[in-house]
């Protein structure tokens, strides 16, 4: 399972929601959107790149892979 940590890098940069949508270009309701993800799921080439300029991280930052564990019943 790929994990979004968006909320994580947002924290440790101590960066808002709408300062994050003025650096990107995004409306503060997109990032709020992208913020609580804790799955990934798909996001465009461009929005990635515009995150990762205004937090100054790398692709690799938000996303991480997490073997997913069966449910044992």
């Amino acid at each position: 399972m790929i994990r979004w940590k968006l909320a994580v890098i947002m924290a440790e940069c101590n960066i808002s929601n709408k300062e994050l949508a003025v650096l990107t270009g995004m409306t503060p309701r997109s990032i709020s959107r992208l913020k609580v993800r804790r799955r990934f799921t798909r996001i465009d080439e461009s929005t990635l790149n515009a995150l990762c300029k205004a937090l100054n991280c790398q692709p690799g930052d938000l996303l991480v892979y997490e073997e997913e564990k069966p449910d044992i019943k």
